[in-house]
Order: C-alpha cells, then sequence, then structure tokens
C-alpha cells in the first residue's frame, strides 16, 4: 500500500510533532508512506493528485478500525492519500473531490490531534493487515 498524508500547517504542539513522527516511522515499515505540509486548504488537491482521496471531516462516514482496513483493502496497490484540513476547515470543493469523507470521531477534534489519531490509525490498520499484535480488539 502506498500512502501519503496531507495536511494544512506542520504540528506546532510537541505532543503532535513527535506523535507523527513516531507513527511515521512505524508505518513505513509496513508501507510506503509520504507525509507532506501545506499552508493551505487550497494546497491540499493538489498534492493528492493520482491518488484516491480520504478527506478527514467531522461530517464523513465513521468506521471501526477493522471497517476501515476493509475499505482499504479494496484499494490495495492503488495509491491512498489522506488529507486533514486545518482549523478552518475545507471548501466544499475538496468534500466533492473526495473518494471517502471519513470521519475521526463524532467529536470536532483540533485538526493536530486529527492528525496524530489519523497516524496512530494507519499504523493500527497495517499492523493488523500484518498480523501483528498491536490491535486487540
Amino acid at each position: 500500500m502506498r500512502l501519503r498524508v496531507v495536511a494544512v500547517g506542520k504540528p506546532r504542539l510537541d505532543y503532535a510533532r513527535l506523535g507523527v513522527e513516531e507513527y511515521a516511522m512505524r508505518i513505513r515499515k509496513y508501507a510506503s508512506l509520504e507525509v507532506h505540509f501545506v499552508k493551505e486548504a487550497q494546497d491540499l488537491l493538489p498534492k493528492a493528485e493520482g491518488h484516491r482521496k480520504v478527506v478527514l471531516d467531522e461530517r464523513g462516514k465513521l468506521f471501526t478500525t477493522e471497517g476501515l482496513l476493509e475499505k482499504l483493502r479494496h484499494w490495495e496497490g492503488e495509491r491512498v492519500a489522506f488529507l486533514v484540513g486545518g482549523a478552518e476547515g475545507y471548501s466544499e470543493g475538496i468534500r466533492e473531490g473526495a473518494d471517502l469523507l471519513l470521519s475521526l470521531s463524532p467529536l470536532t477534534l483540533q485538526h493536530e490531534l486529527a492528525l496524530l489519531v489519523l497516524m496512530e490509525q494507519l499504523y493500527r490498520i497495517l499492523t493488523l493487515r500484518a498480523g501483528h499484535p498491536y490491535h486487540r480488539p
């Protein structure tokens, strides 16, 4: 699986920055991963060109970890980009260009925390796919 995460703004909060770096390192043991930071939400789609686009949005579909793994299995062998907006959110055009609107929680998450939760879930999904015991239902 070839993954790309594109987020508005580099994490400034230490816990988020360090967590994203840690999970990026872990993810790369299981899949190709690129992480890109852009200045504005309008710059997200160009960085996701040629990829399936998963847009994180509180109005998106909620999945269990296993359910999201099954969804990603349908795209096995494809390039998948996860788009994380900033504090201002997205334009409707970004939502309309998505292959999937994904909600990480019915709660509204601060964007740096959402990025960190996404990275942990990608790692969890990849370890589950590999049969690694990290995921315990």
